[in-house]
């Protein structure tokens, strides 16, 4: 057993409560704020024309002309989420509003100053991270609970459907984070049906997990992600487009580097990998605990938590009984399942759609730069070779039944 594991018995049972994570909503924020007090009015009349700015080239000189504001005045956590959000993507969208061959190097202070204020007060890099994207940028539209976006770049239904697919990904998550933290107690009390009930509910909300992720087929047109929608996402970290950085005017006089949005940033499956034991190569490893510093400190915290709760497959393993290998088995075979369908959807919508963005551009005039390598994805990484490690460390923990 892992030395960090020893003291924990003694510490309070898990719960969710104390790492800003819901009942009913997981990770996600629950209803999130639409409108930030008038003061920051110049922030949310920009950010609610943010598509329209960006598609006519007028995004760079409205946030050029706008009032350097600060960050003080906001009132609690959800205002805070709610300014970060927004200026998380005028940020984005300023520096990539002319696509990836002419991106703006420099944020003015006005962008810059505010941005890294409320990014420190909510412990967060300041570049659009999945928090943002997804977790803070949902809202019903209507009683019936139809969901739509709060802040949109360019992409239209497509870029709406990728957020909320993504968010709704999350939601289906919610049973089994419960699940996790009713299995971790039910170890320490302990109390076997709880166990098994607990690892029955993880397997079965990770396969509604998979099943939420099929809507993208649905709602994003590959060729509006990759043209569009992607550009967005990307950082200035590992991105030969941007290979210094982006300075942050008034921050900092060295330009700065952070990885762009990726489905890494995800909370749920860093702690369903800590909760199941699963151990990741050493490059793979590096970079999803990079990730960990684009969450929510909370919600890293939490992740921290189950890795040093009792052993799950310690358990499995010292029990001997051919039930809880089976519940614990099944858990990572979906966990698999899932893991090998994203490859397919990672595949459709960056490899593929590259490919023929490439024969497009194949009878345009000389002089373009070419797209850069399909292969990375907009967090800097060899975007399948990562994912296919990850699925196969997954497998490889599977348990075979003692002769």
């Amino acid at each position: 057993m892992e030395p960090h594991r020893q003291d924990w018995k003694i510490a309070t049972a898990l719960s969710l409560g104390r790492y800003h994570i819901s009942e009913d909503y997981g990770f996600l924020l629950p209803n999130p704020l639409k409108e930030l007090p008038d003061h920051y009015r110049p922030w949310m009349e920009i950010a609610k024309k943010l598509p329209q700015l960006i598609e006519s080239h007028q995004l760079q000189a409205q946030v050029d002309k706008m009032p350097l504001l600060d960050c003080q005045l906001l009132k609690g956590y959800r205002e805070q989420r709610l300014a970060r959000l927004v200026l998380s993507f005028i940020a984005m969208g300023y520096v990539w509003q002319e696509g990836e061959t002419q991106p703006r190097e420099v944020l003015p202070r006005n962008l810059a100053m505010p941005f890294v204020e409320v990014s420190r007060m909510l412990g967060l890099p300041p570049i659009l991270v999945h928090s943002d994207m997804v977790l803070t940028n949902w809202t019903k539209k209507n009683p019936q609970g139809n969901l739509e976006t709060i802040i949109a770049f360019p992409g239209g239904e497509s870029l709406r459907g990728f957020i909320l697919v993504t968010a709704l990904v999350e939601k289906a998550a919610v049973p089994g984070i419960k699940a996790v933290v009713q299995a971790v107690n039910a170890i320490l009390q302990p109390s076997q049906d709880a166990l098994l009930q607990a690892l029955q509910d993880l397997s079965l909300s990770i396969q509604d997990m998979t099943r939420a992720l099929g809507q993208m087929h649905d709602y994003v047109d590959p060729d509006i992600f990759y043209a569009v929608i992607r550009v967005f996402l990307s950082g200035w970290k590992d991105n030969p487009a941007m290979p210094t950085g982006l300075k942050y005017e008034g921050v900092s006089e060295e330009p700065l580097q952070y990885s762009g949005g990726s489905a890494a940033q995800s909370t749920v499956l860093h702690v369903f990998d800590e909760f199941l034991g699963v151990r990741h190569g050493k490059e793979s490893a590096d970079f999803l605990h990079r990730m960990r510093d684009y969450m929510p400190p909370s919600h890293k915290a939490f992740i921290e938590e189950v890795r040093a709760a009792p052993a799950l497959r310690d358990f499995i393993l010292s029990s001997g009984h051919d039930h809880f290998l089976a519940a614990y088995n099944r858990c990572l075979e979906v966990l698999v399942e899932l893991r090998s369908y994203h490859i397919t959807i990672v595949t459709k919508y960056l490899i593929t759609a590259a490919a023929r963005a490439k024969g497009r551009r194949l009878n345009q005039p000389p002089g373009l730069a070419e797209l850069p390598q399909a292969c990375r994805g907009t967090g800097g990484t060899a975007v399948l070779t990562f994912l296919k490690s990850v699925r196969d460390k997954t497998l490889e923990t599977i348990l075979h039944p003692r002769g």
